[in-house]
């Protein structure tokens, strides 16, 4: 569908309402809307239970969000991302707003929306840079008003880079108790990736890093996403795949090699995390 254009006695706005293939929304992140707004008065906006992710940039203007019980005061420059599944509304103050925005959804939104909360994600935030988002929703708006045969896939690409954006710019999980904890989690992870075929255990980190092993553990995931044995078990299995390609090392030697162990654990492990066992893997490549 092209540009819609509406002018109404709230806003004057450019949108589409986009219907995506049945393709698109069995496997892809899909488009439901797009546009771009310029407010004529002070007015809010409320839903709820919409199978939606709602992003926008406030680009002119000043205004309010609320949601999940809380009010956030927005400005030119800053960027929201909300699960509109939960009730929220936003309202343009006297300063009257202009906004870019998109709604979207697909199968994998929600493991990544519910990713970027863990990772420190906030429903309001403000990057360095407005400007890579709004190119990117003004990108997605003239795909999506295009007759390009294969527009779901480069939706599908725009939106995932757009996630791809969230995460990068908005993961801030090192506020305030963090900010001076970032060159010790550093040199742990350094410490991980060259010491990861010997055994480690939290309290090894803790003496070593002079840090409590409890606080370790929930910064380290806080920070890095991830749990430290989740992430020795990446640098063992990783490791172990190389030596299975690239070797005629036995299972036995390749076990141990990567700090994984005796051949039954490593050929479980192995197989828990590949989905096939280290023989096959090894027959596959």
């Amino acid at each position: 569908m092209e540009n819609a254009l509406f002018h109404g006695a709230l806003v004057d706005a450019s949108r589409i309402l986009y219907t995506p293939s049945e393709f698109a929304r069995d496997q892809l992140i899909y488009l439901q809307e797009i546009g771009r707004l310029r407010a004529r008065s002070p007015h809010t906006s409320a839903r709820r239970d919409l199978s939606s992710y709602l992003f926008f940039c406030v680009t002119s203007g000043e205004g309010i969000l609320s949601y999940q019980g809380k009010s956030y005061a927005l400005q030119p420059g800053d960027c929201v991302f909300v699960d509109c599944r939960q009730p929220y509304s936003h309202q343009t103050s006297e300063s009257l707003w202009s906004l870019s925005w998109v709604h979207f959804s697909g199968g994998s939104a929600l493991g990544i929306y519910e990713k970027y909360l863990e990772r420190g994600g906030q429903p309001c935030f403000r990057p360095e840079d407005q400007k890579p988002f709004t190119d990117l929703l003004a990108y997605l708006q003239q795909v999506a008003g295009s007759q390009d045969y294969i527009r779901d896939m480069r939706l599908h690409e725009g939106l995932t880079r757009l996630l791809t954006l969230l995460m990068e710019q908005s993961w801030h999980p090192e506020h305030q108790e963090l900010d001076g904890k970032k060159k010790e989690l550093a040199s742990v992870k350094h410490y991980l990736q060259g010491h990861y075929t010997q055994k480690i255990t939290l309290d090894d980190l803790s003496a070593r890093f002079y840090i409590n092993k409890y606080y370790l553990t929930r910064i380290f995931r806080e920070y890095f996403g991830c749990s430290i044995n989740q992430y020795l078990q990446e640098l063992r299995i990783t490791h172990a795949k190389e030596l299975l390609r690239f070797s005629d090392k036995s299972m036995e030697e390749i076990g141990y090699e990567c700090g994984i162990g005796a051949p039954y654990y490593f050929s479980r492990l192995f197989r828990k995390v590949e989905g096939i066992s280290p023989s096959e893997y090894r027959k596959q490549w």
